[in-house]
């Protein structure tokens, strides 16, 4: 070729006399000895990377942090449990990390910032409706160590426990298996009804207003039997709370409040037992509560006629005095107070005499202005 530029030399042929060795092949002593070399400088590289690696093991315990770069992978002696330092908040201790095993939970001191934290467990607290408390805050209270009736105890399964309400409902309202029984033998001392004449009475209502009635008769006598709150008898009949709240007086049947759970059971009274003890001890019959009842109203009426009179005289003092303020600083004219009207010099005062007014207290009335005074003696 006319250019001198390099070029791949051509292949040599291949000799068929396989007895001649290449020219560029190793003998089998330089084979033996290449791979001895090599072994022994593999197992020098090891060795370094070895001391390399304890001691950046040992750099990062004292310091905290890593001089890997990233995305290189940890030895595993950097992560073993043989060797824990005393700051490492790992949640291991160091007697338990040595067993391969970790502290319990009470032994973790919290970090500096969360010292002042406590945390509760709810689920042993109590509603003592001034806070919640637990037994361990106040060991000598009877009402934190009480069992709760409405929590379901610990050993006591969840079908166990809507056994036992129920049974509870049963007691509470005498029905079921706790319903009093009736004897067929002593018939003249069951309790039969004291409108129909049966024997399947309410004993609820027998046991707390000591009345006889069936559910039927309740049903269908409403306006004797139906029960009144605290507020309807209050306002209707004229009761008043300690006469409300005497239970031999009027004994009363306690439900739950049905406007908010929190606030106070309501108090339900028999109405015919009102009315009796309304008609006939209070008042003495229904035409004078009904007098008394129009004579509340009209006193009632009255004062907030009243009421409003007095705050309409204010106001319409204060709208003459204001009125007079304006005219004056307008340079409408006008006197001081106690002047003359119509004349130049001071206004004398002449009195009458004194006239008992509806109100029982005598007044004076000058002649020339009408100004009253009241007078009163001592």
């Amino acid at each position: 070729m006319a250019s001198g530029r390099p070029s791949t030399p051509p292949q040599q042929p291949v000799s068929s006399n396989s007895s001649v060795p290449p020219p560029s092949s190793l003998t089998p002593e330089q084979v033996k000895r290449i791979e001895i070399n090599r072994l022994k400088a593999k197992a020098l590289r090891d060795q370094r990377e070895a001391e390399a690696r304890q001691t950046n093991d040992a750099a990062t315990q004292r310091s905290g942090r890593s001089n890997l770069a990233a995305g290189q992978k940890r030895a595993y002696s950097a992560i073993a449990t043989s060797n824990v330092p005393a700051t490492l908040r790992d949640g291991r201790s160091k007697d338990a990390a040595k067993n391969g095993g970790f502290r319990p939970l009470d032994d973790i001191q919290p970090a500096r910032n969360f010292t002042k934290y406590v945390e509760y467990d709810f689920s042993k607290m109590t509603d003592t409706k001034g806070g919640f408390l637990t037994a361990e805050d106040d060991p000598h209270n009877k009402a934190l160590h009480a069992p709760n009736a409405e929590e379901k105890p610990a050993h006591m399964t969840l079908k166990e426990w809507e056994r036992h309400q129920l049974l509870r409902s049963l007691r509470d309202r005498k029905e079921g298996p706790f319903e009093p029984g009736l004897s067929v033998l002593k018939r003249e001392e069951n309790k039969v009804c004291r409108e129909c004449g049966s024997l399947e009475i309410d004993w609820k209502w027998d046991e707390i207003f000591g009345c006889a009635i069936c559910n039927g008769c309740k049903e269908k006598i409403p306006e004797k039997y139906s029960l009144l709150t605290k507020t309807e008898a209050r306002e209707d009949y004229l009761l008043t709370d300690p006469e409300l709240k005497d239970e031999e007086l009027l004994p009363h049947l306690q439900r739950p409040n049905p406007h908010k759970s929190t606030w106070n059971n309501m108090m339900l009274f028999l109405r015919y037992q009102v009315e009796e003890y309304a008609f006939g001890k209070k008042w003495g019959s229904a035409e004078a509560l009904d007098e008394e009842f129009n004579r509340r109203e009209k006193d009632k009426k009255k004062r907030k006629e009243d009421k409003f009179k007095s705050k309409l005289q204010e106001l319409k003092k204060k709208t003459r005095v204001d009125a007079y303020r304006r005219s004056r600083k307008a340079g409408g004219g006008g006197g001081e107070f106690g002047d003359e009207i119509g004349r130049g010099g001071k206004h004398t005062h002449t009195w009458g005499r004194a006239v008992e007014n509806a109100e029982g207290i005598e007044v004076k009335t000058c002649v020339e202005c009408g100004m009253e005074v009241e007078e009163l003696e001592f």
